[in-house]
């Protein structure tokens, strides 16, 4: 069966990589938000726009809370037993921005919802911006500050069975 969630070259084999793939559909989704708002000033919440905000949140409701708990309940729990005070920290700090993250999702799915709804007045272009803004940065915080450091720490076998995890957590083999 297709899987959604793999891509032709990253595969829960490699969850680091996949990990990293999620990051590439966070930025494009998060952008996505900005595009929107311009798109609702000049054509108001017509069908196009009512897709757009359909997409964002088909990803953030479905995707990225099980991105959030690759993370939280496999990667970083694996990692903190192994963390240097520093790393640890860094992953203490990351996973904290998981919920701040997710209250800005609530915000943000609210104005979409109102979208969907055909209301183009929820979605400001401040609370698209800070989405756009924020979400990303967390996406390259832990690709920089922290997965680096997976690589080293895990062994194969963890990584396996993370991506065993990963694949689970979607219904997958």
């Amino acid at each position: 069966m297709l899987n959604p969630f793999e891509t032709a070259s990253v595969t829960f084999a490699t969850p680091l990589a996949m990990l990293v793939a999620c990051h590439d559909r966070v930025r494009h989704y998060a952008a996505l938000t900005r595009t929107l708002v311009t798109h609702l000033e000049q054509h108001g919440a017509d069908a196009a726009a009512i897709a757009g905000a359909q997409s964002i949140l088909r990803y953030f409701d479905v995707a990225a809370p099980l991105h959030h708990q690759d993370e939280d309940e496999d990667l970083f729990a694996a990692m903190l037993p192994l963390a240097d005070p520093t790393l640890r920290a860094n992953i203490e700090a990351i996973m904290a921005e998981h919920d701040t993250l997710g209250a800005l999702w609530q915000e943000v799915r609210q104005a979409l919802l109102a979208v969907v709804a055909g209301d183009d007045s929820q979605l400001t272009h401040a609370l698209a911006a800070r989405f756009a803004q924020l979400y990303p940065a967390h996406a390259l915080r832990e690709e920089e500050d922290i997965y680096p450091y997976a690589k080293v720490l895990l062994d194969e076998a963890t990584l396996a069975e993370l991506g065993r995890r990963m694949a689970a957590r979607r219904g997958q083999r």
